[in-house]
């Protein structure tokens, strides 16, 4: 693991393992900018700042997948003018910070309703996938207009399409049809803003997911928090129940 400060000394010495896969359940924009007497949309511009940082705090430590839970199927219920700028945003990265996350190495993959999505912006998804398909660092997983069950509705209707006999239905085709495919599951999940729930996020892939609650709200997250999730997360016996 490289050691790029001494803020990192403490994860080298007291984590036996990273988390290959981190799964992220970004929350508490809102009120984060309440709390300040701004307005919301500026909690998630922040928001976005984080995770560009998270992004290089996590490469840096070795964690290979990365999965943010970035817009929900519910979400799409909020105001059209905070529906707007969420997708406004989503737009800013796919088109001025791809260059940095494909220099960065990270593979980007937008998982989720993609078809609930302006064309302007399915377009501009495949270009990013189509640009960054290639890069062996990590994958960058954006769950957008995404919901655990949604997921799994998805994948009973392909594996129907494909007339799979039921006799031949597995867990691992189940799982191969999901939207994250053959990725490998999370090994740690981190929701940020006080909440204990994971609220319809990678239901299936997340069963024996270590699950770490952060009562910051996301805005607030820093580095020292990353750490401290990382080495509760080597602290923890993982049994899958064995």
């Amino acid at each position: 693991m490289r050691i790029l400060s001494k803020s990192k000394t403490k994860i080298s010495n007291e984590m036996n393992n990273v988390p290959y896969h981190v799964g992220i359940i970004i929350d508490g924009n809102r009120r984060w900018a309440r709390k300040r007497g701004l307005p919301a949309l500026e909690g998630h511009r922040q928001g976005l700042e984080k995770v560009k940082k998270v992004i290089k705090w996590c490469k840096a430590r070795g964690i290979k997948i990365l999965t943010f839970y970035i817009f929900s199927t519910e979400n799409w219920s909020r105001s059209k003018i905070e529906v707007y700028y969420l997708m406004k945003l989503l737009k800013r990265v796919l088109t001025k910070d791809i260059e940095t996350i494909n220099k960065e190495g990270f593979r980007v993959q937008i998982i989720g309703q993609k078809w609930k999505l302006s064309p302007q912006l399915q377009k501009l998804i495949k270009k990013a996938e189509e640009l960054t398909k290639n890069n062996k660092e990590g994958i960058l997983n954006l769950a957008v207009s995404y919901g655990g069950r949604a997921e799994i509705v998805e994948a009973i209707k392909k594996i129907i399409e494909k007339k799979i006999p039921s006799a031949e239905i597995t867990q691992d085709l189940v799982s191969q049809n999901l939207w994250t495919g053959n990725l490998p599951e999370p090994d740690l999940i981190i929701r940020t803003g006080g909440e204990k729930r994971i609220s319809n996020f990678l239901i299936w892939q997340a069963a024996y997911a270590e699950l770490y609650f952060c009562p910051k709200y996301w805005p607030d997250f820093t580095e020292k928090d990353l750490d401290e999730a990382l080495v509760n997360f080597a602290s923890r016996q993982r049994r899958f129940g064995k």
